[in-house]
């Protein structure tokens, strides 16, 4: 007899990506920032003081919320801080849905959504893009408690232009989710929906764009009803201190932030044009990732003829998307060091 309940004892857990141990290795499968934090950010760090250690931290991370809101334009009652991104997903499926309750997205996506949903028993209804990951129309007439959409896209990289997403909010009449986890990558956003609707909330993460992927911070975004509504949910102290501190200097400082983002957006052009130029189908991407098909060789194939040559990708085997493998964009000689070993793997 299991002590779990039926639903936990049925689902299978989310799979993360493969962290390997060693150091040594091309990393470029859970799309990670290749550049280092802020410098501001490593000296805030070298200047943590025990008493920030010894006192429980600000339960909701005022701070932050203040240099957040000033950064996307609206007052600090309008940002919660999160555990990463993923924290905030988990929060939303706990406050909005249920047995009865039910959340919608289109797929394929961010494969967390489906597990989130399965530990709150929580039916879902999953509208398949099509081939061009245009928004589905039907994504509307669902009648979910919960809606998600991931923009830009995870596994492949694709946008929905602001004024869909704002179309869908006025549409729907429960809560939609952007999951901008990417944005920064991306040249526009879905913030402004946040003055003007009251239904939506913004995810943002600082794992991506801000090199803070061991940090574990991420936030909301939306009015402030909802933002209250949620502090219902989220852990006591569900940010610590250091994080905090640490997550405040890295959005303050701007200048470094987006040189960085600038660098991977080109390294982003230059890899895509390599892997074109090897036969692969690489579609554009406004993110931090590029999700490439080879007609050549599978995509199983090629993943583990990478990984023995400490090369690391994101290999899916879900129906539709398993002929592709989503790669991070990397630093130029670890984009190089991919190329050239694609080449061999191409012509074995």
């Amino acid at each position: 007899m299991s002590y779990f309940s039926g639903n936990i004892d049925k689902m299978a857990g989310y799979e993360p990506g493969f962290q390997p141990k060693q150091l040594d290795v091309i990393k470029l499968n859970t799309n990670e920032n290749p550049y280092e934090p802020s410098p501001k950010v490593m000296e805030k760090l070298r200047n943590i003081t025990s008493e920030q250690l010894r006192r429980y931290p600000d339960p909701i991370g005022n701070q932050f919320r203040e240099a957040a809101g000033e950064l996307n334009g609206v007052s600090s009652e309008h940002i919660m801080c999160c555990n990463g991104g993923d924290d905030l997903l988990n929060l939303a499926f706990r406050a909005f849905c249920d047995e009865n309750r039910l959340a919608a997205y289109p797929v394929p996506t961010y494969s967390l959504y489906p597990v989130l949903a399965k530990i709150q028993n929580c039916q879902v209804i999953e509208i398949p893009f099509d081939k061009e990951f245009n928004l589905p129309s039907k994504l509307a007439t669902t009648n979910a408690a919960l809606t998600i959409v991931c923009n830009p896209n995870a596994p492949s990289g694709s946008f929905i232009s602001p004024d869909e997403i704002a179309s869908l909010a006025d549409e729907i009449s429960g809560v939609l989710l952007v999951d901008e986890a990417y944005v920064d990558y991306a040249e526009k956003n879905c913030v402004d929906l946040v003055k003007n609707f009251d239904n939506v909330i913004i995810l943002r993460s600082l794992s991506k764009g801000y090199s803070l992927a061991g940090l574990r911070f991420g936030y909301a975004i939306a009015q402030p009803e909802l933002i209250n509504g949620l502090m219902k949910v989220k852990d006591s102290y569900n940010v610590d201190s250091i994080s905090i501190a640490l997550a405040t200097e890295a959005i303050k400082d701007q200048e470094y932030f987006k040189t960085n983002i600038e660098k991977i957006k080109a390294e982003r052009t230059r890899l895509t044009e390599g892997l074109r130029s090897l036969g692969f189908k690489v579609p554009d991407s406004s993110s931090n990732f590029v999700f490439a098909k080879c007609k050549a060789k599978s995509a199983a194939q090629i993943h583990e003829e990478l990984k023995k040559r400490n090369i690391f990708v994101r290999y899916f085997p879900y129906p539709g998307i398993d002929n592709k493998l989503r790669i991070s964009v990397g630093k130029p000689e670890q984009d190089d060091k991919l190329i050239a070993a694609l080449k061999e793997i191409l012509a074995a």
